[in-house]
């Protein structure tokens, strides 16, 4: 997205917006044997927008244990090992955001500080916003289909094994797949 394309906040009504977890989803993707993926995805999470004055801005957390990939041995790895999201010691995963770029156009551009494992990073996903949310047909609910990518080992997820063939079991990039329905809350 252009830097000089004009941000437009006004999409999205001023006010307080709640993520509703049970119609959103937090998912994830990455390379596993070099050709095969594993997809993921975290059962809770919470978050919330604010527009105001032309200005937005989102925050949230995921529950690390709740990491859900479909193998149960696989997940309760990742949950405990602290060569993996060492729930006891870190137990969410933070997002808040630094800026927020609303085109006109549909289109979102959503930068901010993730923070896993302790280790803080800035990271830019893009994605599209709806309003009103299309199941709902409420204009106080709206719609974020947002994706980006990270290097798992910028936050010290390191971990990986050597294949006979050739390459690593596990892939660096993880692919991140978000769908936030989100509710205005009312005033006052």
């Amino acid at each position: 997205m252009p830097t000089d394309a004009p941000s437009r906040t006004d999409a999205i009504a001023a006010g307080e917006w709640a993520i509703d977890a049970e119609r959103s989803s937090v998912a994830f993707t990455l390379k596993h044997l070099m050709f095969k993926k594993v997809k993921g995805s975290f059962r809770e999470f919470r978050g919330a927008l604010q527009s105001s004055d032309g200005e937005l801005s989102a925050g949230g957390a995921v529950i690390a244990a709740s990491i859900d990939t479909g193998d149960a041995i696989r997940d309760q790895h990742l949950r405990e090992s602290a060569d993996f999201f060492d729930v006891a010691a870190c137990p969410e995963i933070t997002f808040s955001s630094t800026r927020i770029e609303l085109p006109g156009d549909g289109t979102i551009a959503v930068v901010g500080d993730l923070q896993m494992r302790g280790i803080t990073r800035s990271v830019e996903l893009q994605g599209t916003i709806i309003t009103p949310a299309p199941a709902e047909g409420d204009p106080d609910r709206l719609e974020l289909h947002v994706h980006g990518e990270v290097d798992r080992a910028d936050f010290g997820l390191t971990w990986n094994q050597k294949l006979d063939t050739g390459g690593a079991l596990l892939g660096n990039t993880v692919k991140i797949d978000l769908v936030l329905v989100a509710a205005r809350i009312p005033a006052g």
